[in-house]
């Protein structure tokens, strides 16, 4: 779901950004008064996982891909949409910046679509369908995974709103066309979601929020996202993912070649010219070294001078 630069209008793509960067402010400064000593490592990690974990895509049906968003895995996980905001906010950034994934001059799009929106729907589904299945942690997985496929629809609607005004496709066509792969897509969302938070709960729930244990360490989280960067990435689908497909079949993917602020970077296609799949493993290694210490920095520095 990242938009390509020319996919919308300059006035859009003006606004959207207008309302990330105030969004994200708020997000950094509520965000401030939640963070303590454990902190930082765990969101860190959490933003390299799903960086990492967005480099899988899964195939669904039609030809089609789709991979994590990782929104309400990084909001349960860190326990505030806050701070998923801005856990994911990271990911896009890096991902633009360094890898040519989505346009630098619709990165606001991006932000408010999957790291406003995308978080906020997710965590309050989640909340809400705790409190109907009784509030038990052991129906966490459950809850968050519907919220995450739930959250998947509801970003990729917003997406194919932004679209529809920007005159890219008319909105009778793309809003059904992006809802209805999406909802296979979201499903996956639910499925990885749902069993990372399990697997979490059961082996690392001093991972999850909540829990008075100290961090146990790093070994095995940073084993999970080489693993996952280095080695898995190296199968993910290479079928068109669910914005890219829907722009094949409506006609205006060739829209993506025109490219309004280019950033040089080897690492584009998250592969390195002339490496083939070593490069890929390198790439992904690399982007989750940095989202790591992006988020890691971002929570030391705006850290109260108490905690």
């Amino acid at each position: 779901m990242h938009i390509p630069d020319s996919f919308l209008s300059i006035p859009v793509a003006g606004a959207t950004a207008v309302a990330s960067v105030g969004a994200l402010a708020v997000a950094l400064r509520r965000t401030q008064t939640n963070l303590g000593q454990r902190y930082a490592p765990i969101l860190g990690l959490t933003t390299a996982f799903i960086f990492a974990a967005q480099m899988i895509n899964f195939p669904v049906a039609g030809g089609t891909s789709g991979h994590l968003l990782g929104g309400v895995l990084g909001a349960v996980v860190l326990g505030s949409p806050w701070a998923g905001m801005i856990c994911i906010a990271t990911v896009l950034m890096i991902q633009a910046v360094l890898f040519a994934d989505g346009g630098i001059t619709v990165l606001g799009a991006n932000i408010l679509n999957m790291a406003v929106i995308g978080v906020w729907v997710g965590w309050l589904l989640t909340q809400t369908l705790q409190k109907l299945l009784g509030g038990s942690q052991r129906r966490l997985p459950l809850a968050a995974g519907i919220a995450a496929g739930v959250s998947v629809v509801v970003a990729a609607t917003a997406c194919a709103i932004e679209l529809a005004i920007s005159g890219t496709a008319p909105s009778g066509l793309v809003l059904p066309a992006m809802a209805g792969v999406h909802i296979l897509i979201g499903v996956g969302e639910g499925v990885i979601t749902g069993g990372v938070i399990a697997y979490l709960a059961n082996v690392r729930p001093d991972l999850l929020p909540g829990e008075q244990q100290q961090f146990r360490g790093w070994l095995t989280p940073i084993i999970s996202v080489v693993v996952i960067a280095g080695l898995l990435s190296l199968v993910a689908s290479a079928w068109p993912d669910g914005l890219e497909k829907v722009a094949e079949d409506l006609g205006f993917i060739n829209l993506a070649e025109n490219v309004r602020v280019a950033v040089p970077t080897p690492l584009a296609d998250y592969g390195i010219e002339g490496l083939g799949t070593i490069g890929t493993s390198i790439a992904g290694l690399v982007g989750s070294v940095f989202s790591f210490v992006v988020a890691f920095g971002l929570a030391k520095v705006v850290k109260p001078s108490n905690a």
